[in-house]
């Protein structure tokens, strides 16, 4: 059995102890036990290590990558490397990971500790006290042409390494290693980006609880409209995530719109001031949470029956329409190779031919919320971003698909509604799919 399998039935399997059933699209799907939970993310790196990073540093050309941190400074990068049990870096840990003469990458954690299974200690402070002398003999050894460290002017999550460490480090090489030190962007950006297949098996249960959550929040079973405020069920949702035993990487938020109400424009700088739900809102949660390192980001509507409706105005089921064909306008010119900005510039000029009002601002998703790799637009920058925009698209990564299309409904003589769309997709290298679906219909309060 390979190791992508053997994860992929661990999860499996995980999932059937707990259960002892199968979920129905009614029910929340498993939540692992904090053992379990670990025992999936251990054996994800240990994948990782073994496929993702000798990828990464024959595509980059890199001979030598140091990854280093003190304990509770931790670079972005280290702390999706550590082990399960592992809450911080300890100490001053520097994992080194070296391109051999025969093409295998070997591994290193220049540390008193041994790094999980993936990084055996290769220092004995007894025989060598310095720790920086042992990891410079270490990164020598096979006489280098790069040493890439973890170095950016355009991602914080690249970079990582701090001022001191980097010092200490060049300090220390001799003086013919030292001009080969360069940036570790591009190896820590396709370190945090990329997905595995074990890793995507799980990822659409992930994305299937945000959802789950989404609509339990969204429902007559915890709003009562003309009494629950949108704080409410802001608060509503935090309880909830924790009750599951999850995290979330920000504060959920709920707003709405409605036909005699001002329109919302395009600043989304601050949040709205909190508001009671009434029949006749359309309701907006900007949501997501953590859970087995990976990140989900969801932007759904529902709206609020008034007394003797069964469905959302026309108008506003139109509206979705609209925002729905805008992502398919944007995941369509989704190329390898294509930098962000490229995707935006195309997506916004076909968005235009068809007489969208459409703005765009779609980032990665992966370990971190607001993640790793190409930009494409922000909400206040249409026109692209640089640096982090210019970054190219590489198959197997993830991206939520955030944008708004403006569309004036009828039914509220005209009034331009914001429909606010976010969904978690995966690229891989062809084609974008959804990895637990979208929202192509508006929720319904009570519903129908």
């Amino acid at each position: 059995m390979t190791l992508r399998r053997s994860v992929v039935w661990l999860v499996v399997a995980m999932a059937a102890a707990t259960t002892g059933r199968q979920s129905s699209a009614q029910e929340m799907p498993v939540v692992l036990g904090e053992r379990s939970r670990a025992q999936v993310v251990d054996r994800w790196l240990a994948e990782r290590f073994e496929t993702v990073v000798p990828m990464l540093m024959n595509r980059e050309d890199v001979d030598v990558w140091v990854v280093m941190s003190r304990e509770y400074n931790e670079d972005p990068v280290i702390k999706t490397m550590l082990p399960a049990k592992w809450m911080a870096a300890r100490r001053r840990t520097i994992l080194v990971f070296r391109r051999t003469p025969n093409g295998s990458i070997d591994r290193a954690a220049v540390s008193r500790y041994a790094v999980g299974d993936a990084f055996p200690s290769s220092w004995n402070p007894e025989e060598e006290p310095d720790q920086w002398k042992r990891a410079v003999e270490i990164i020598g050894e096979y006489d280098p042409r790069t040493i890439a460290v973890n170095t950016s002017s355009t991602f914080g999550l690249a970079d990582g390494v701090t001022h001191t460490d980097y010092e200490a480090l060049v300090r220390e090489l001799p003086e013919g290693l030292k001009d080969r030190v360069v940036s570790g962007e591009a190896l820590a950006i396709g370190w945090l980006e990329t997905r595995t297949d074990s890793e995507m098996a799980v990822y659409s249960q992930i994305c299937r609880i945000a959802h789950q959550i989404i609509a339990e929040g969204l429902s007559d079973a915890v709003i009562q409209p003309g009494v629950t405020t949108t704080d409410d069920v802001e608060w509503w949702y935090r309880d909830r995530i924790r009750s599951l035993g999850l995290d979330t990487w920000f504060h959920p938020t709920v707003s709405l719109q409605r036909a005699d109400a001002g329109a919302r424009d395009g600043d989304f700088s601050s949040a709205e001031e909190s508001a009671v739900v009434m029949p006749g809102d359309l309701l907006h949660v900007d949501f997501g949470i953590t859970y087995l390192r990976l990140n989900t980001d969801t932007q759904q509507h529902a709206y609020v029956l008034r007394p003797g409706e069964v469905s959302a105005p026309a108008g506003l089921i139109a509206a979705l329409r609209v925002g729905n064909r805008l992502q398919d306008i944007l995941t369509g010119e989704f190329t390898t190779g294509r930098t962000g900005n490229q995707i935006l510039e195309a997506a916004l000029n076909k968005a235009r031919a068809e007489r969208i009002d459409a703005t765009i601002y779609t980032h990665p998703i992966g370990f971190h919320g607001h993640a790793a790799g190409p930009t494409i637009g922000l909400w206040d920058q249409q026109g692209g971003v640089p640096g982090a925009g210019d970054y190219p698209l590489f198959p197997n990564t993830a991206y939520s698909i955030e944008l708004n299309a403006a569309v004036p409904v009828p039914e509220w003589r005209g009034k331009k509604v914001r429909i606010m769309l976010e969904e978690d997709a995966f690229f891989d290298g062809r084609q974008v799919r959804y990895i637990d679906g979208r929202q192509m219909e508006l929720l319904l309060i009570p519903r129908q």
